[in-house]
This record gives structure tokens, sequence and C-alpha cells, in this order.
């Protein structure tokens, strides 16, 4: 017969996870005093110089801000004062490509590894989350569980991993391949990945670790487990020499918004990082991807979608607007062509100029199909020139970009908010460090007074803070499930 070995924890144990458990407890007392309406969820989504293509020409943004660590300390602590739930970097795991001209007008071609970046800026902060991106077709289960794992504990419950398949084909040559894979492949071992990963972070119960001297024994033996994964992509057998993370997993965001990524958002993802242009396209991918949970036993609340915005803010609609025009005016016709043929793959451009209307878009890609659609219906509906295409994506790259007073860009957001489109926003500050600044002194006082943005943190983890429960240890369960059958 099994038997369950049980160890009695000595007074003065106080470990990481009772450390744990005791924020957890103080969080749960502010939460009893907050207003229960539903609230806006606000990510910084921070991209070096800021989110326009020639931000770090501009005269305001910190023009070496890819490798300037006071520079990422300055915006996440304007976001923390913003009471932003995360700050979120993107990466890919190889320089984007382009001619040598257009490679070298790049402002945001250099920029530090997200989770290493993060790890030092968690000393520096107390409530911000921290959202790095890491591929699932050029890292290992293994290694990206240790260091998201260890990302969680230095910051305290902060960590959150953006779960990508990488679109950009040059990483092909950084690991070894002759071919970037397919987006079938990709994704299929993107769904097999994730689910090692949390395997690897269940390695660990919460209470395993006793430490207690006198009897010698620092962890209880049943409460470790090993996975040993075989599966089509993987063979990991573990454990991760890391506790379980003191979120239980670090929050699990994805981007992916074709049929595929919609599928393993559904699936896998607690936060979705979308770009619509439209309300009836926001509201279409909002109702399709909630839709898409309860086959996978999830309920709405377990997933929060927040599509990009892009914000241009002015005293008035008339400064907007002259900002906007400035901005535009930066792009050299280089980085222009540059941002048409990045869509345009195989497609010759030589013989159009830039006021001739847009070609017909290629109808596939082997990188981010669901932007490529997006792109195709921007410049379709519009009937738009090739400059006109190019501009428009300058900008946020198919997100969302709003402009006005601090009012206007608040009812922009409030609109999609309350008519099932989003339940947040990634706002995308054109310039860094002004323009997050300017969203946080003018956007985030008139959210809060309307009562659609909290006015302090609600727990002190990244999970608590989006109203997210933090998963159960999946052994745990099915250990606790076979003791009941014993009984």
């Amino acid at each position: 017969m099994n038997s369950i070995y049980w160890v009695r924890l000595p007074h003065q144990f106080a470990g990481a996870t009772q450390d744990l458990y005791k924020r957890l407890s103080a969080s749960k007392k502010r939460k009893k005093h907050m207003s229960k309406t539903r609230k806006f969820r606000l990510g910084a989504f921070i991209q070096a110089t800021g989110h326009h293509v020639s931000a770090w020409r501009h005269p305001n943004s910190q023009a070496d801000a890819g490798l300037n660590f006071e520079h990422y300390k300055e915006i996440t602590q304007t976001a923390q004062r913003g009471l932003f739930d995360a700050v979120f970097l993107a990466d890919s795991p190889a320089v984007w490509g382009g001619d040598p001209e257009t490679q070298s007008r790049n402002g945001k071609i250099v920029h530090f590894e997200p989770v290493t970046l993060f790890s030092a800026l968690s000393s520096v902060t107390q409530n911000i989350g921290f959202i790095a991106t890491a591929s699932t077709t050029y890292e290992e289960p293994y290694t990206l569980a240790r260091k998201f794992a260890s990302l969680d504990y230095l910051s305290q419950g902060r960590a959150g991993w953006n779960v990508v398949t990488t679109g950009n084909e040059n990483a092909a040559g950084n690991f070894g391949q002759e071919h970037h894979p397919d987006h079938s492949q990709r994704y299929e071992r993107a769904e097999e990945f994730v689910e090692v990963v949390k395997g690897l972070w269940d390695s660990w119960e919460d209470d395993a670790f006793i430490r207690d001297r006198e009897s010698g024994i620092y962890f209880d033996t049943n409460k470790l487990h090993t996975l040993n994964h075989k599966g089509k992509h993987f063979s990991v057998k573990g454990p991760l020499n890391v506790g379980r993370p003191p979120q239980g997993y670090p929050v699990i965001v994805q981007a992916g918004a074709s049929e595929a990524g919609r599928d393993l958002a559904a699936r896998t993802a607690e936060v979705i990082f979308t770009a619509n242009q439209t309300l009836a396209d926001a509201q279409e991918f909002y109702g399709d991807v909630k839709g898409r949970l309860a086959k996978y036993g999830r309920s709405p609340d377990d997933l929060k979608i927040m599509p990009g915005a892009f914000p241009i803010i002015g005293r008035t609609e008339e400064e907007a607007q002259e900002k906007y025009e400035f901005l535009q005016s930066l792009i050299h016709p280089d980085v222009a062509w540059g941002i048409l043929k990045n869509y345009y793959k195989g497609v010759d451009l030589s013989k159009y100029s830039l006021d001739d209307v847009a070609p017909e878009l290629p109808t596939d890609t082997n990188n981010n199909k669901s932007r490529l659609k997006l792109v195709r219906n921007l410049a379709t509906r519009g009937t738009l020139t090739l400059r006109q295409l190019y501009l428009s994506l300058s900008t946020a790259r198919g997100h969302r970009t709003i402009l006005g007073t601090p009012e206007s860009i608040a009812d922009q957001l409030e609109e999609w908010f309350n008519h099932g489109a989003a339940d947040g926003f990634n706002i995308m500050p054109p310039i860094l460090p002004t323009e997050l600044d300017e969203f946080v002194n003018l956007v985030i006082p008139v959210l809060q007074k309307r009562g659609l943005f909290r006015t302090e943190y609600e727990g002190s983890t990244l999970r608590e803070n989006l109203g997210l429960r933090r998963p159960g240890n999946s052994f745990a369960v099915q250990h606790t499930d076979e003791r009941l059958v014993l009984a």
C-alpha cells in the first residue's frame, strides 16, 4: 500500500513560500476595501526609443535607449507611478532583415535581452509586473522554465512570459538551421513547449522545502515530481532546479491572432496582446477567443484581452495632429520602402511610386499571418496609396493609432472597453520617455476620475493585479486524488 510521509514544520520555519502566503493574505484584505467595478488592465509596451519607426530621430527620445539601463529604469518607474499592471518587451533572437541602407537607419536594432533586463529592474521597483518575450521555436523548455522561474522569485511574483513562435526568418541561421520552420510546425511545437514548461514549474509543490535543521530534512521527497516528458518535439526528464514560482506559473501571455494562434491562446494564454484597427474587428476577435475557452475548461475571466493602442496626446486636437505630422516627417524614404517590402515579400515594388495605389498584398506568409491579414484589410478598406499605407504602419505596425486630448484618448479607450472589444490595453508610447510620462500624467487621472482604473495596486503579484487565479500544482492535485482513492 502507498504511504504518505508527513513532516511537521518547525515553528521557526520562514521560507519563501510562507512569505508568499503572508503577502497573499495581506493583499486579499486590501481587496475587500476596493471597488468591485470592472476596471482597465494596462500594459506599458516599451520599445527602446518608442514605437514610431523613426522615434530615435525625435529630439525628445533617448537615442541610445536600447542599451541604456537608466532609461529603462526611468520609464519602468514611470509606469509603476501610473499603476500599470506590467511593462512588456517584445523580442526576437535575431536582427531584423532588410538591405544595409535600411538597417543603418533602424534605431531599435540593438537592445537588452528581456529577462536579463527585467531581473535588474525588479530590484528598483515594487509593484509593476514584467512580461518578457521568449521564443518556443529557438529556445529549449528547461532553460526557459528555469530563467522565468528565477525572474518570478527575483521580482517576488511579478513575472510574465510572452509566448512567441518567432516570425523573424533571420533567426534560423543563428541556431544552426538552414530554414525557418513552417508556421504550422512552429505552433505545433509551441503547444508541447508550453505544457513541458508548466510541468517543470510544477516540479516542486509549494510547501516542499521544509529546511528543518533539527531533523536534517531539507525537503519532503513526496513533494518532488519528476516530469519524464517524452513527446514529438521534446524529451525532458526534470525536475527543475528552481522551486515552484511564487505565482505558481508566471503569467502566460500570447500575441498570435491567426487561427492556430487563437486556439493556442484559448488553451494556454492568460493575457492576449492583439492588434485591431476597428471596433468591429476587435469585437470579433474578443468574442471568438473568449468563446473558445469553454472547450478547454476555462471561463472568460481566465483570459484578459488587451489590444495595442498608440496614443498621440495634445492639449488640443490640433496639437495632437501637429505632433503626429512631425513624427511622420522623420521617416526616411529608405525606411518607408523597407516597411512596405516587409509585407510585400515576393512582389516587385520597383515599378511603383509611393503615390501609386497600393497593389494587392500576398495572401499568405510564413511569418506573422494575422498581421499580414490586418495589413491587407487596411490597404483595401480605404484604397490606400503606398505612401498612406507605410504612414499607417510606421506608427504602431498595425495596432490602433489614437490622437486627441487626454479626454478624447480616454473616450476612445472606454468605447472599446465598454462594447465587448477589450479588457484593457497595451499602451505603445510613440516616443520614450516623454510620451509615457504624458500618458501617466494626463490620461490616467481621467480614467481614474471615471472609475475605470485603479487608484492603488490590488496586490503584490502580477496575477493579483490582473485579477487572475493562482494555478494549483498539477502533480499535487493528482497526488491528492490518489490519496482519496486509497482512503
